[in-house]
């Protein structure tokens, strides 16, 4: 598991004064002092001299026992001052952003403190830990944000403020509880790299995985059109996370978008990417085969015939001609001109626009095809932020000794004898078994954690299904519904545990039960639902397309069974209703006239029928049976003469 920060109170003895720590390097610790006694930021100044922090150690203590900023504290813009043992900062509109630097380059810490809104002019004002700040207080920055409205949807926020000076906000979420004016909350954020989760009053509410980075940037403070006052600020060094995959104590499960959105949006496009990107994925999982001259492509498919208007396996088709499919019609016509992206594309559209990939080598694939992947992960920067997988043994032997440094991840549909033996062999940091699999031996999650090896479960779409394995600890979820997981997660965070869906219901309107029905009527079915995410509609007992009419003449007379089943997050609910095909004048006449019965056949059975001569017309269809009149309907046009007699 991730290494945890020894248990600290927040706060702090008034004795205690900054403690800007450098290891045990005299010479660094007299630097620093040569900078406070100057009046500049420590942080600017020594950074470079100073020896990396051990694990553990507190960089930053502060508890504003002074009467002036401390030393090394720079305040770059708004009025910041110190005040009754609280650092204060006050920002006058909403257009100010107040701030105070402090601090040093880190990458893996804990920021904590106690942060109270005196006052705001509005509940979407905020305050906001930085998380990589340049000294300066230039742009850019990378924050963690609250705002007095802490349980609005965006009451927290993870955000950069762009070298263009503008807003990049990657990831929102509510608050467990309300800050409001005049309470101290407790905040902390715990940093390994671009990953962060922000923790409220002991329980963690948001987490990122794209806080960017910088060379030199430090922490400081941020106000924005409020009053805020702050104390007891720690910044202590964690230790690098020995597995990042694995669930932080207290922290929900990751969201693994499977072929991107793919219940929204059309499976392995840039669009599917993109839309499970705004549904808040921690990462996005595609799958990556080669074209016939060696380009690796993100289709999950050996043939483009299902998710394309082409033909043909992927292996057997060019570069070229694969980007002139249209992968996005046969979805929705929404997503017309949809392309099968390449690798390359896919991985620059993730390092520009944010999100992390899961990448699935789908096949077998020699080790060249498994270098030119790795190639295209190399070129575009992109391996700090790419996990590979496969159900193929060889393409992950392969990667590991091509890059050692890129996370393995090994699918199966049943657990193998030993899954523990198998990860150390092949250097996993994640063994990801299908649902199924998992629920034959529940137990080796807790098995595979000892080992500090992750699980992924694929691929569950339900909310039954995700509370039975969140209580069984696994780590991460690959679902086709990645919002709904993430709201999932979000209402499990405010919680402790979400709530339990409502059932669905489900009601078939029409054809009104017991509904007496002539052959002249095609009646189309309607139902009222509410919390389905899937509807099943049958006609006694065959799947029937919900919205088509039903075909009166095609039906016996008698008692029919209309079933629909409704399917949604609180799980299954089903009803029935029957009508009954009944004989009348009207219907016989609809029947003889759509039997498709010749011309001679059809004058003499409406004859018959304008002089009510029933029994006559019931033996002559019958005589007429597959000559003049089709079998069947000859067969229905006499059952409903003798019902009629």
């Amino acid at each position: 598991m991730p290494a945890q920060t020894p248990a600290s109170p927040f706060r702090l003895p008034r004795r205690h004064r900054s403690r800007l720590r450098a290891g045990a390097l005299g010479t660094a610790l007299g630097l620093a002092a040569t900078a406070a006694l100057a009046g500049v930021s420590v942080a600017a100044s020594t950074d470079s001299a100073q020896a990396a922090p051990a694990v553990g150690d507190v960089v930053v203590s502060e508890d504003f026992g002074g009467s002036t900023l401390p030393a090394g504290w720079r305040a770059v813009e708004g009025d910041w001052k110190v005040e009754n043992g609280r650092l204060v900062g006050t920002s006058a509109n909403s257009g100010q952003q107040s701030r105070i630097t402090f601090g040093r380059h880190l990458e893996d810490f804990r920021f904590e403190a106690v942060a109270r809104f005196e006052s705001a002019v509005d509940a979407a004002r905020w305050t906001a830990f930085g998380l990589d700040v340049p000294a300066t207080g230039n742009t850019p920055w990378s924050i963690a944000t609250m705002r007095t409205g802490t349980t609005a949807g965006n009451g927290l926020e993870f955000a950069q403020r762009t070298t263009a000076n503008a807003w990049n906000v990657t990831d929102t979420g509510p608050a467990p509880t309300a800050a409001g004016t005049g309470r101290d909350v407790r905040i902390a954020v715990e940093v390994h790299g671009a990953r962060a989760r922000l923790i409220v009053d002991g329980r963690e509410a948001l987490r990122t995985t794209r806080v960017q980075r910088s060379a030199d940037g430090g922490q400081a403070l941020l106000v924005n059109g409020a009053r805020v006052s702050f104390d007891d600020v720690k910044v202590t060094t964690l230790a690098p996370e020995a597995n990042a995959y694995l669930r932080a104590p207290g922290a929900p499960m990751s969201v693994v978008a499977h072929r991107g959105a793919s219940s929204a949006a059309p499976e392995n496009t840039l669009i599917s990417d993109e839309t499970a990107r705004r549904a808040g994925a921690d990462w996005i999982e595609n799958d990556v085969q080669p074209s016939l001259d060696g380009i690796p492509h993100i289709l999950h498919d050996d043939t483009v015939n299902r998710t394309t208007d082409g033909q043909g396996r992927i292996r057997d088709l060019t570069a070229a001609q694969l980007a002139a499919l249209d992968a996005g019609s046969w979805f929705s016509p929404l997503h017309a001109g949809a392309r099968v992206p390449t690798l390359r594309a896919q991985l620059d559209d993730l390092r520009t626009r944010g999100g992390n990939l899961l990448l699935e080598i789908k096949g077998k694939h020699t080790k060249d095809e498994v270098a030119r992947i790795i190639r295209d992960i190399r070129d575009t920067g992109m391996s700090g932020r790419v996990f590979v997988q496969s159900f193929e043994v060889d393409a992950l032997e392969f990667t590991h000794e091509l890059a050692p440094d890129l996370p393995l991840g090994l699918l199966r549909s049943a657990l193998d004898a030993d899954p523990v033996a198998l990860a150390k062999r092949l250097d996993l940091k994640a063994y990801n078994p299908s649902a199924g699999g998992l629920a034959a031996r529940p137990g080796v999650v807790a098995d595979l954690h000892r080992a500090g090896v992750a699980v992924m479960v694929w691929t569950v779409d339900d909310a039954t299904g995700w509370k039975t394995l969140e209580a069984g600890g696994v780590d991460a979820v690959i679902t086709n519904r990645p919002a709904e997981l993430a709201g999932w997660n979000a209402a499990w965070r405010q919680n402790g545990t979400p709530p339990t869906p409502a059932a669905p219901t489900v009601r078939i309107l029409a054809p009104a039960p017991g509904a007496r029905v002539e052959r002249a009527a095609s009646p189309v079915p309607a139902l009222d639902t509410t919390g389905a995410e899937s509807v099943r509609l049958t006609l006694d007992g065959k799947d029937f397309a919900a919205g088509t009419p039903i075909d009166t003449t095609a039906l016996p007379l008698g008692t029919h069974t209309l079933r629909a089943e409704a399917k949604g997050p609180g799980g299954t609910t089903a009803t029935e209703s029957t009508f009954t095909i009944t004989a009348t004048r009207t219907g016989l006449a609809h029947l003889i006239l759509t039997s498709g019965a010749d011309r001679v056949a059809v004058a003499t059975l409406t004859t018959m029928l304008a002089h009510d001569q029933y029994p006559q017309l019931a033996n002559w269809a019958e005589n007429q049976s597959g000559r003049t009149i089709p079998a069947p309907k000859a067969q229905q046009i006499a059952g409903d003469a003798r019902a009629l007699r």
